[in-house]
Protein backbone atom coordinates (compact mmCIF):
# COMPACT_ATOMS: atom_id res chain seq x y z
CA UNK A 1 0.00 0.00 0.00
CA UNK A 2 1.76 2.84 -1.44
CA UNK A 3 1.72 6.42 0.50
CA UNK A 4 3.27 9.68 -0.19
CA UNK A 5 5.18 11.64 2.32
CA UNK A 6 5.49 15.12 1.17
CA UNK A 7 3.19 17.65 1.30
CA UNK A 8 4.18 20.07 -0.49
CA UNK A 9 3.08 19.20 -3.80
CA UNK A 10 -0.55 20.12 -2.47
CA UNK A 11 0.33 23.09 -1.20
CA UNK A 12 -0.08 25.34 -3.34
CA UNK A 13 -3.23 23.94 -4.19
CA UNK A 14 -5.00 23.56 -0.76
CA UNK A 15 -3.86 26.80 0.56
CA UNK A 16 -5.20 28.67 -3.46
CA UNK A 17 -8.53 26.84 -2.98
CA UNK A 18 -9.16 28.28 0.08
CA UNK A 19 -8.99 31.79 -1.18
CA UNK A 20 -10.74 31.14 -4.52
CA UNK A 21 -13.37 28.60 -3.34
CA UNK A 22 -14.93 30.34 -0.41
CA UNK A 23 -18.64 30.28 -0.93
CA UNK A 24 -22.22 29.71 0.85
CA UNK A 25 -22.72 26.09 1.82
CA UNK A 26 -24.40 25.39 4.93
CA UNK A 27 -23.82 21.47 4.81
CA UNK A 28 -22.83 19.45 7.58
CA UNK A 29 -18.97 19.27 8.68
CA UNK A 30 -17.67 16.12 8.04
CA UNK A 31 -17.32 14.26 11.32
CA UNK A 32 -13.35 13.65 11.16
CA UNK A 33 -12.95 17.10 11.14
CA UNK A 34 -11.28 16.71 15.24
CA UNK A 35 -11.10 20.40 15.88
CA UNK A 36 -14.61 21.38 14.49
CA UNK A 37 -16.61 18.15 15.52
CA UNK A 38 -18.93 18.25 18.92
CA UNK A 39 -16.50 15.23 19.87
CA UNK A 40 -13.64 17.48 19.76
CA UNK A 41 -12.37 16.05 23.17
CA UNK A 42 -11.71 12.52 22.19
CA UNK A 43 -7.87 11.67 20.76
CA UNK A 44 -7.04 11.59 17.41
CA UNK A 45 -4.82 8.28 15.73
CA UNK A 46 -3.25 8.43 13.17
CA UNK A 47 -2.69 6.29 10.14
CA UNK A 48 -1.04 5.72 7.13
CA UNK A 49 -3.21 5.72 4.11
CA UNK A 50 -2.97 5.50 0.11
CA UNK A 51 -2.99 9.35 -1.38
CA UNK A 52 -5.84 8.40 -3.18
CA UNK A 53 -7.93 7.50 0.51
CA UNK A 54 -7.49 11.61 0.90
CA UNK A 55 -7.90 13.09 -2.23
CA UNK A 56 -4.78 12.38 -3.88
CA UNK A 57 -3.22 15.71 -2.32
CA UNK A 58 -0.19 13.55 -1.26
CA UNK A 59 -0.51 13.33 2.82
CA UNK A 60 0.47 10.86 4.60
CA UNK A 61 -1.12 10.85 7.82
CA UNK A 62 -5.20 11.30 7.85
CA UNK A 63 -6.47 12.24 11.58
CA UNK A 64 -9.42 10.10 12.42
CA UNK A 65 -11.39 10.41 15.59
CA UNK A 66 -11.75 7.61 17.93
CA UNK A 67 -14.52 6.88 20.83
CA UNK A 68 -11.81 6.89 24.14
CA UNK A 69 -12.57 9.72 26.23
CA UNK A 70 -9.08 11.96 26.73
CA UNK A 71 -9.93 14.86 28.61
CA UNK A 72 -11.63 15.02 32.39
CA UNK A 73 -13.97 17.54 32.66
CA UNK A 74 -12.57 20.30 34.64
CA UNK A 75 -13.12 20.69 38.55
CA UNK A 76 -16.29 23.37 39.47
CA UNK A 77 -14.40 26.29 40.91
CA UNK A 78 -16.51 27.54 43.32
CA UNK A 79 -16.30 30.94 45.62
CA UNK A 80 -18.46 32.80 47.69
CA UNK A 81 -19.49 36.47 47.61
CA UNK A 82 -21.26 38.84 50.26
CA UNK A 83 -21.69 41.27 47.41
CA UNK A 84 -22.93 40.54 44.05
CA UNK A 85 -25.20 37.88 42.66
CA UNK A 86 -23.13 34.19 41.67
CA UNK A 87 -24.78 32.19 39.17
CA UNK A 88 -24.24 28.94 37.66
CA UNK A 89 -24.50 28.48 33.98
CA UNK A 90 -23.25 25.87 31.77
CA UNK A 91 -21.33 25.65 29.04
CA UNK A 92 -20.26 22.79 26.76
CA UNK A 93 -21.74 20.57 29.37
CA UNK A 94 -19.53 21.92 32.04
CA UNK A 95 -21.02 24.20 34.85
CA UNK A 96 -19.19 27.01 35.81
CA UNK A 97 -20.36 30.04 38.18
CA UNK A 98 -20.20 33.27 37.14
CA UNK A 99 -21.22 37.03 37.97
CA UNK A 100 -22.09 39.40 35.26
CA UNK A 101 -21.36 42.90 35.63
CA UNK A 102 -23.02 46.14 34.21
CA UNK A 103 -23.24 49.72 34.83
CA UNK A 104 -26.07 49.34 37.43
CA UNK A 105 -24.04 47.40 39.96
CA UNK A 106 -21.31 50.46 39.92
CA UNK A 107 -23.36 51.30 43.31
CA UNK A 108 -22.09 47.97 45.23
CA UNK A 109 -18.23 48.66 44.50
CA UNK A 110 -17.96 50.74 47.70
CA UNK A 111 -18.99 47.94 49.73
CA UNK A 112 -17.08 45.34 47.23
CA UNK A 113 -13.66 48.19 48.14
CA UNK A 114 -14.40 48.19 51.65
CA UNK A 115 -10.91 48.74 53.52
CA UNK A 116 -9.72 50.18 50.87
CA UNK A 117 -8.96 54.02 50.43
CA UNK A 118 -6.48 53.65 47.92
CA UNK A 119 -5.94 51.81 44.72
CA UNK A 120 -2.20 52.12 43.62
CA UNK A 121 -2.18 51.30 39.26
CA UNK A 122 1.92 50.19 38.94
CA UNK A 123 2.65 50.76 35.10
CA UNK A 124 1.70 52.29 32.12
CA UNK A 125 2.00 49.69 29.10
CA UNK A 126 -1.22 48.08 27.58
CA UNK A 127 -3.72 47.59 30.58
CA UNK A 128 -2.42 50.17 32.89
CA UNK A 129 -3.50 53.26 31.08
CA UNK A 130 -7.31 51.09 30.42
CA UNK A 131 -7.73 49.64 34.05
CA UNK A 132 -6.63 52.92 35.77
CA UNK A 133 -9.17 54.84 33.66
CA UNK A 134 -11.77 52.77 33.83
CA UNK A 135 -11.33 52.22 37.31
CA UNK A 136 -11.39 55.72 38.19
CA UNK A 137 -14.39 56.00 36.06
CA UNK A 138 -15.98 52.91 37.68
CA UNK A 139 -15.34 54.58 41.34
CA UNK A 140 -16.27 58.27 40.55
CA UNK A 141 -19.70 56.95 39.37
CA UNK A 142 -20.25 54.77 42.55
CA UNK A 143 -19.40 57.94 44.10
CA UNK A 144 -16.87 56.49 46.61
CA UNK A 145 -13.26 58.88 47.64
CA UNK A 146 -11.34 55.79 47.05
CA UNK A 147 -8.29 57.20 45.02
CA UNK A 148 -6.88 55.49 41.99
CA UNK A 149 -3.32 56.71 42.16
CA UNK A 150 -0.89 55.75 39.16
CA UNK A 151 3.00 54.59 40.29
CA UNK A 152 6.01 54.60 37.84
CA UNK A 153 9.71 54.74 37.81
CA UNK A 154 11.17 58.43 37.88
CA UNK A 155 12.04 59.68 34.42
CA UNK A 156 9.44 57.32 32.59
CA UNK A 157 8.29 59.01 29.80
CA UNK A 158 4.63 57.67 31.12
CA UNK A 159 4.31 60.57 33.20
CA UNK A 160 3.24 63.09 30.52
CA UNK A 161 0.48 60.11 29.09
CA UNK A 162 -0.62 59.76 32.61
CA UNK A 163 -1.12 63.33 32.90
CA UNK A 164 -2.83 64.03 29.43
CA UNK A 165 -5.13 61.04 31.10
CA UNK A 166 -6.05 63.11 34.11
CA UNK A 167 -3.90 61.29 36.76
CA UNK A 168 -1.13 64.65 37.97
CA UNK A 169 1.46 64.68 40.99
CA UNK A 170 -0.81 67.89 42.15
CA UNK A 171 -4.22 65.86 42.67
CA UNK A 172 -2.55 62.78 44.43
CA UNK A 173 -3.17 60.51 41.64
CA UNK A 174 0.28 60.23 40.00
CA UNK A 175 3.84 59.80 41.53
CA UNK A 176 6.62 57.42 42.00
CA UNK A 177 6.24 53.75 41.94
CA UNK A 178 7.61 52.34 45.80
CA UNK A 179 6.06 55.53 47.38
CA UNK A 180 2.76 54.69 45.88
CA UNK A 181 3.38 51.06 46.92
CA UNK A 182 3.77 52.22 50.04
CA UNK A 183 0.64 54.23 50.53
CA UNK A 184 -2.07 51.56 48.99
CA UNK A 185 -4.17 49.21 50.26
CA UNK A 186 -4.45 47.47 46.94
CA UNK A 187 -1.39 47.28 45.04
CA UNK A 188 -2.34 46.48 40.68
CA UNK A 189 0.98 45.37 39.54
CA UNK A 190 0.88 45.85 36.04
CA UNK A 191 4.57 45.82 34.61
CA UNK A 192 6.15 43.17 32.44
CA UNK A 193 6.97 39.57 33.31
CA UNK A 194 10.55 40.35 33.40
CA UNK A 195 10.24 43.30 35.39
CA UNK A 196 8.29 41.85 38.34
CA UNK A 197 10.28 38.55 38.10
CA UNK A 198 13.46 40.97 38.74
CA UNK A 199 11.71 43.21 41.31
CA UNK A 200 9.35 41.86 43.49
CA UNK A 201 11.39 41.23 46.83
CA UNK A 202 11.33 45.49 47.01
CA UNK A 203 7.78 45.59 46.14
CA UNK A 204 6.29 42.69 48.57
CA UNK A 205 9.00 44.97 51.45
CA UNK A 206 6.76 48.43 50.47
CA UNK A 207 3.49 46.68 50.55
CA UNK A 208 1.52 47.26 53.95
CA UNK A 209 0.24 44.87 55.94
CA UNK A 210 -2.87 42.91 55.34
CA UNK A 211 -2.94 44.80 51.73
CA UNK A 212 -3.50 43.00 48.76
CA UNK A 213 -1.46 42.33 45.66
CA UNK A 214 -3.03 42.87 42.51
CA UNK A 215 -2.32 40.98 39.09
CA UNK A 216 -2.83 40.96 35.63
CA UNK A 217 -1.18 37.63 34.99
CA UNK A 218 -0.06 34.81 36.67
CA UNK A 219 3.35 35.20 35.82
CA UNK A 220 4.93 36.24 39.25
CA UNK A 221 3.62 32.83 40.84
CA UNK A 222 5.36 31.16 38.32
CA UNK A 223 8.37 32.83 38.93
CA UNK A 224 7.96 31.99 42.47
CA UNK A 225 7.28 28.57 42.04
CA UNK A 226 10.10 27.62 39.81
CA UNK A 227 12.59 29.65 42.84
CA UNK A 228 10.92 27.50 45.39
CA UNK A 229 9.69 30.63 47.43
CA UNK A 230 5.74 31.63 47.86
CA UNK A 231 4.09 34.86 48.09
CA UNK A 232 4.69 37.23 51.77
CA UNK A 233 1.97 35.66 54.18
CA UNK A 234 0.60 38.93 55.93
CA UNK A 235 -1.04 40.10 52.34
CA UNK A 236 -3.68 38.75 50.62
CA UNK A 237 -3.30 38.11 46.71
CA UNK A 238 -5.72 38.29 43.71
CA UNK A 239 -5.72 38.43 39.94
CA UNK A 240 -8.25 40.17 37.25
CA UNK A 241 -7.44 39.08 33.69
CA UNK A 242 -9.26 40.98 31.25
CA UNK A 243 -9.50 38.98 27.91
CA UNK A 244 -8.48 41.38 25.60
CA UNK A 245 -5.64 43.96 25.00
CA UNK A 246 -5.78 47.17 27.31
CA UNK A 247 -6.90 49.76 24.50
CA UNK A 248 -9.58 47.28 24.06
CA UNK A 249 -10.78 47.12 27.41
CA UNK A 250 -11.38 50.51 27.61
CA UNK A 251 -13.13 51.48 24.57
CA UNK A 252 -15.77 49.07 24.73
CA UNK A 253 -15.57 50.36 28.74
CA UNK A 254 -16.72 53.93 26.89
CA UNK A 255 -19.10 51.92 24.27
CA UNK A 256 -21.31 50.75 27.54
CA UNK A 257 -21.74 53.98 28.53
CA UNK A 258 -24.36 54.12 25.79
CA UNK A 259 -24.67 50.34 25.47
CA UNK A 260 -24.75 48.22 28.77
CA UNK A 261 -23.17 45.04 28.67
CA UNK A 262 -20.56 46.29 26.26
CA UNK A 263 -17.12 45.57 27.49
CA UNK A 264 -14.02 42.63 28.07
CA UNK A 265 -14.81 39.53 30.05
CA UNK A 266 -12.43 38.99 32.66
CA UNK A 267 -11.46 36.02 34.33
CA UNK A 268 -10.38 36.09 38.64
CA UNK A 269 -8.67 34.44 40.85
CA UNK A 270 -7.48 34.18 44.58
CA UNK A 271 -4.82 32.81 45.48
CA UNK A 272 -4.28 34.05 49.31
CA UNK A 273 -6.78 35.65 51.67
CA UNK A 274 -5.98 37.04 54.88
CA UNK A 275 -8.97 38.40 56.20
CA UNK A 276 -11.48 37.24 54.03
CA UNK A 277 -12.04 39.92 51.66
CA UNK A 278 -10.14 38.72 48.58
CA UNK A 279 -12.83 37.34 46.34
CA UNK A 280 -14.73 40.50 46.52
CA UNK A 281 -12.55 43.11 46.24
CA UNK A 282 -11.30 40.56 42.92
CA UNK A 283 -14.84 40.65 41.72
CA UNK A 284 -15.19 44.42 42.27
CA UNK A 285 -12.41 45.08 40.28
CA UNK A 286 -13.84 43.24 37.18
CA UNK A 287 -16.72 45.10 37.66
CA UNK A 288 -15.24 47.90 37.75
CA UNK A 289 -13.05 47.41 34.24
CA UNK A 290 -16.93 47.07 32.93
CA UNK A 291 -16.25 43.14 32.48
CA UNK A 292 -19.94 42.17 31.05
CA UNK A 293 -19.10 38.05 32.56
CA UNK A 294 -16.19 37.19 35.07
CA UNK A 295 -15.46 33.64 35.82
CA UNK A 296 -13.49 32.19 38.43
CA UNK A 297 -10.02 30.58 37.41
CA UNK A 298 -6.44 29.70 39.48
CA UNK A 299 -3.51 32.14 39.16
CA UNK A 300 -1.42 28.60 38.14
CA UNK A 301 -3.70 27.74 35.71
CA UNK A 302 -4.02 31.50 34.39
CA UNK A 303 -0.52 31.61 33.46
CA UNK A 304 -0.03 27.93 31.74
CA UNK A 305 -3.14 28.69 29.76
CA UNK A 306 -2.37 32.42 29.12
CA UNK A 307 1.60 31.69 27.87
CA UNK A 308 0.96 28.59 26.31
CA UNK A 309 -1.62 30.30 24.05
CA UNK A 310 0.35 33.45 23.66
CA UNK A 311 3.71 30.59 22.48
CA UNK A 312 1.08 28.48 20.43
CA UNK A 313 -0.23 31.15 18.22
CA UNK A 314 0.10 34.99 19.20
CA UNK A 315 3.50 35.48 19.22
CA UNK A 316 4.73 34.24 16.06
CA UNK A 317 2.53 31.01 15.06
CA UNK A 318 0.42 32.68 12.49
CA UNK A 319 3.68 34.68 11.43
CA UNK A 320 5.78 31.47 10.92
CA UNK A 321 2.77 29.11 8.68
CA UNK A 322 2.83 32.07 6.31
CA UNK A 323 6.42 32.40 6.00
CA UNK A 324 6.68 28.79 5.01
CA UNK A 325 3.57 29.10 2.98
CA UNK A 326 5.38 31.76 1.47
CA UNK A 327 8.77 30.31 0.60
CA UNK A 328 7.15 27.33 -0.17
CA UNK A 329 4.98 28.92 -2.97
CA UNK A 330 8.28 30.80 -4.12
CA UNK A 331 10.68 28.19 -4.55
CA UNK A 332 8.28 26.17 -6.39
CA UNK A 333 7.84 28.62 -9.21
CA UNK A 334 5.13 30.98 -7.88
CA UNK A 335 5.83 34.81 -8.19
CA UNK A 336 6.49 36.62 -4.96
CA UNK A 337 3.23 38.64 -5.88
CA UNK A 338 0.91 35.71 -5.91
CA UNK A 339 2.55 34.08 -3.18
CA UNK A 340 1.66 37.18 -0.76
CA UNK A 341 -1.70 37.13 -2.32
CA UNK A 342 -2.01 33.59 -1.10
CA UNK A 343 -0.46 33.57 2.16
CA UNK A 344 -0.94 37.15 3.60
CA UNK A 345 -3.83 38.63 2.24
CA UNK A 346 -5.50 35.20 2.67
CA UNK A 347 -5.44 35.27 6.05
CA UNK A 348 -5.73 38.93 6.74
CA UNK A 349 -8.67 39.19 3.94
CA UNK A 350 -11.69 36.94 3.91
CA UNK A 351 -10.26 33.99 6.15
CA UNK A 352 -9.85 36.05 9.07
CA UNK A 353 -13.07 38.43 8.91
CA UNK A 354 -14.69 35.05 8.48
CA UNK A 355 -13.53 33.40 11.52
CA UNK A 356 -13.94 36.73 13.78
CA UNK A 357 -17.63 37.02 12.29
CA UNK A 358 -18.69 34.02 12.18
CA UNK A 359 -16.34 31.27 13.77
CA UNK A 360 -14.13 28.46 12.63
CA UNK A 361 -16.82 26.51 11.45
CA UNK A 362 -17.99 28.92 8.75
CA UNK A 363 -14.60 28.81 7.07
CA UNK A 364 -15.01 24.87 5.68
CA UNK A 365 -19.02 25.20 5.71
CA UNK A 366 -18.57 28.09 2.92
CA UNK A 367 -15.87 25.86 1.17
CA UNK A 368 -16.86 24.25 -2.29
CA UNK A 369 -17.29 20.24 -1.89
CA UNK A 370 -13.62 19.89 -3.73
CA UNK A 371 -12.35 22.67 -1.49
CA UNK A 372 -13.48 20.89 1.54
CA UNK A 373 -11.78 17.80 0.47
CA UNK A 374 -8.73 20.10 0.22
CA UNK A 375 -9.15 21.49 3.29
CA UNK A 376 -9.26 17.81 5.23
CA UNK A 377 -6.48 16.88 3.63
CA UNK A 378 -4.53 19.87 4.62
CA UNK A 379 -6.16 19.61 8.19
CA UNK A 380 -4.87 15.88 8.17
CA UNK A 381 -1.14 16.52 7.04
CA UNK A 382 -1.05 19.27 9.89
CA UNK A 383 -2.21 18.04 12.60
CA UNK A 384 0.51 15.93 14.40
CA UNK A 385 3.37 18.02 13.55
CA UNK A 386 1.41 21.42 14.87
CA UNK A 387 0.40 18.64 17.85
CA UNK A 388 4.04 18.07 18.51
CA UNK A 389 5.25 21.29 18.90
CA UNK A 390 2.22 23.18 21.20
CA UNK A 391 3.02 19.89 23.21
CA UNK A 392 6.52 20.79 24.07
CA UNK A 393 5.42 24.62 24.07
CA UNK A 394 3.27 23.40 27.33
CA UNK A 395 6.25 21.22 28.58
CA UNK A 396 8.24 24.46 28.46
CA UNK A 397 5.87 26.27 30.42
CA UNK A 398 4.29 23.76 32.77
CA UNK A 399 8.10 23.06 33.46
CA UNK A 400 9.42 26.72 33.98
CA UNK A 401 11.38 26.96 31.52
CA UNK A 402 9.77 29.53 29.74
CA UNK A 403 8.97 31.40 32.25
CA UNK A 404 13.06 31.35 32.75
CA UNK A 405 13.47 32.69 29.43
CA UNK A 406 11.32 35.46 29.66
CA UNK A 407 13.48 36.37 32.94
CA UNK A 408 16.64 36.08 31.11
CA UNK A 409 15.78 37.93 27.69
CA UNK A 410 14.08 40.53 29.88
CA UNK A 411 17.61 41.06 31.57
CA UNK A 412 19.47 41.20 28.38
CA UNK A 413 16.82 43.71 26.96
CA UNK A 414 17.81 46.06 29.76
CA UNK A 415 21.25 45.63 29.28
CA UNK A 416 21.59 46.42 25.67
CA UNK A 417 19.74 49.28 25.79
CA UNK A 418 20.93 50.97 29.25
CA UNK A 419 17.51 50.81 30.90
CA UNK A 420 16.55 50.08 34.61
CA UNK A 421 15.34 46.88 35.47
CA UNK A 422 11.93 48.19 36.85
CA UNK A 423 10.36 49.21 32.59
CA UNK A 424 6.75 48.72 31.20
CA UNK A 425 6.56 47.53 28.07
CA UNK A 426 4.03 48.15 26.07
CA UNK A 427 2.43 45.08 24.29
CA UNK A 428 1.23 43.45 28.07
CA UNK A 429 -1.57 41.90 27.68
CA UNK A 430 -3.78 39.29 29.98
Amino acid sequence: MAATTSFAAAVPSASSSLSKTLKSDSKNLSPNLGFLSSKAFQPLTARVLPASSVGGTGSALAARMVSTPLIKSPSLLDFETSVFKKEKVSLAGHDEYIVRGGRDLFHLLPDAFKGIKQIGLIGWGSQGPAQAQNLRDSLVEAKSNIVVKIGLRKGSKSFAEARAAGFTEENGTLGDIYETISGSDLVMLLISDSAQADNYEKIFSHMKPNSILGLSHGFLLGHLQSLGLDFPKNISVIAVCPKGMGPSVRRLYVQGKEINGAGINSSFAVQQDVDGRATDVALGWSVALGSPFTFATTLEQEYKSDIFGERGILLGAVHGVVESLFRRYTEHGMSEDLAYKNTVECITGIISKTISTQGMLAVYNALSEDGKKEFEAAYSASYYPCMDILYECYEDVASGSEIRSVVLAGRRFYVRDFLPSFVVVSFLIC
